[in-house]
């Protein structure tokens, strides 16, 4: 063990100890008065929780997932997928409803949302399959859109829960993995233009279905330019206070555990609105310094993927994880900011929630063995070359 840990990436392995601590002290902070308030619990119950989370997830990440050697991610990962394609189906039948949407198991200890673990096993489905069939070039041109097909049954899954912005994830995932694949650029985009016309078959398809994928809630969320216009109707409220939490924070913020806007104003504000949060207790220039960092992981990320040499399931694992990291970004921020509608995606470690955090730890160690893996093989063609 301590021979893998002087070997992995250690800025990174810094950054993800630095933000989950963080996330723990803005959910401490974030939630303590909803807690009590609202959910008639201890003013602990979300931070004692995530701490349990987090340090499961660091302890997995160790003791299993750096040991295991990612050429043996092809003997478990069909499983995985069928797992949790099973896993999504079975939600409409025992799934549990919170804030309208059917996307969690009642574990009784905690609450399972498969759709998260969708999107790593997804990248890991997607890596093994293109690792495989990159070499294996006697196959068929078309034989490369099969993880699509899956990645398309997937979205309509977790659309259908509804929950539009882990789908849009879920594509997003998808598509972006296929546009860094070694393809001749050809057949890339004659595959691209079958890809599309799929797109356009099924969109056709759903509106002559009948199915309603957003539920009138999350209809009314299309609404987002100038919340606080609409401050007293559901789709302005929460992100006008966002915006107030925010203000209120300025440059140098009002103090930890100093929010006002976390006294039910923001009744998510440990979940989907914890930046404005931090902002208003930490500062915007605290929150700008919060960004870079996060610009500093996918840097980091990027990097290893680069040094894969070749390796064609290592770099898609590593550009995927990058590309899961950042849509979660993009995704909350532009909604918190309101230049997107407001879709409930999780930011990356400050976000309360088991499943996320979890998922998203996990998949980072996975990144961690590729760089111990970069390495050795480094280490390996130096001295061949003496």
């Amino acid at each position: 063990m301590k021979k893998l840990l002087t070997k992995i990436d250690v800025p990174l392995f810094l950054m993800m100890i630095l933000y989950s601590i963080l996330g723990l002290v803005m959910i401490l902070s974030a939630s303590s008065v909803s807690a009590v308030l609202r959910y008639k619990v201890s003013s602990y119950s979300f931070f004692i929780r995530q701490i349990v989370f987090v340090v499961v997830s660091f302890i997995v990440g160790i003791t299993i997932v750096l040991r295991v050697k990612t050429d043996k991610y092809k003997f478990f990962t069909p499983f995985l997928i069928v797992g949790i394609i099973i896993a999504l189906i079975g939600l409409f039948f025992k799934g549990m409803i919170t804030n309208h949407a059917q996307s969690w198991y009642d574990l009784v200890f905690f609450n399972l949302q498969p759709a998260e673990f969708s999107k790593s096993i997804l990248i890991l489905y997607m890596a093994v399959f293109y690792n495989k069939s990159l070499k294996q070039k006697s196959r068929g041109l078309y034989y490369n859109l099969i993880p699509l097909a899956v990645a398309g049954f997937i979205f309509v899954l977790v659309a259908m829960q509804p929950d539009l912005g882990g789908a849009v994830i879920i594509a997003g995932i998808a598509i972006l993995i296929f546009l860094t694949l070694p393809l001749d650029k050809r057949n890339q985009l004659k595959l691209f233009k079958v890809i599309v016309l799929a797109f356009v078959l099924g969109g056709i398809a759903l509106l002559y279905s009948g199915t309603n994928l957003l539920n009138s809630r999350q209809l009314s969320r299309l609404q987002f330019q100038n919340p606080c216009s609409r401050y007293t109707e559901d789709t302005g409220y929460q992100v006008c206070n966002g915006f107030i939490a925010i203000h209120n924070g300025g440059l140098f913020g009002t103090g930890l555990g100093n929010s006002t806007q976390k006294y039910l104003y923001l009744p998510e504000a440990h979940t989907d609105f914890i930046f404005p949060i931090l902002v208003e207790e930490l500062g915007a220039i605290v929150g700008i310094l919060v960004l870079f960092g996060y610009v500093y992981i996918l840097y980091r990320i990027l990097k290893i993927g680069k040094e894969t040499q070749g390796n064609v399931q290592n770099m898609i694992l590593c550009y995927g994880t990058f590309v899961l990291l950042l849509l979660h970004l993009l995704v909350n921020l532009m909604g918190v900011l309101a230049l997107i509608p407001l879709t409930g995606v999780p930011i990356p470690f400050l976000t309360y929630g088991g499943s996320f955090n979890v998922n998203l730890i996990l998949m980072l160690f996975v990144i961690q063995r590729i760089s111990y893996e970069n390495k050795i093989t480094k280490i390996q063609r130096e001295m061949e070359r003496l």
